[in-house]
């Protein structure tokens, strides 16, 4: 099962060739995580995410040690 954790929002109506999401996911990434833009169009806003996955798999829990 995917799991979603939203690291920030911010609004789709920003500054013309301003990509404040792009930015921030793209600091995030270069410390190690993988962040991700999505839009959320409900909210007409870009989320930045990160994507958690549950190891269900008892090899993958060992090898992982």
């Amino acid at each position: 099962m995917n799991n979603r954790v939203v690291l920030e929002r911010f609004p789709a109506g920003g500054p013309r060739g301003s990509w404040p999401a792009e930015e921030f996911a793209r600091a995030r990434r270069m410390e190690g995580q993988e962040a991700e833009v999505v839009m959320d169009l409900a909210s007409d806003a870009f989320l930045v995410i990160v994507r958690e996955t549950r190891v269900t798999d008892m090899a993958e829990v060992a090898a992982a040690a």
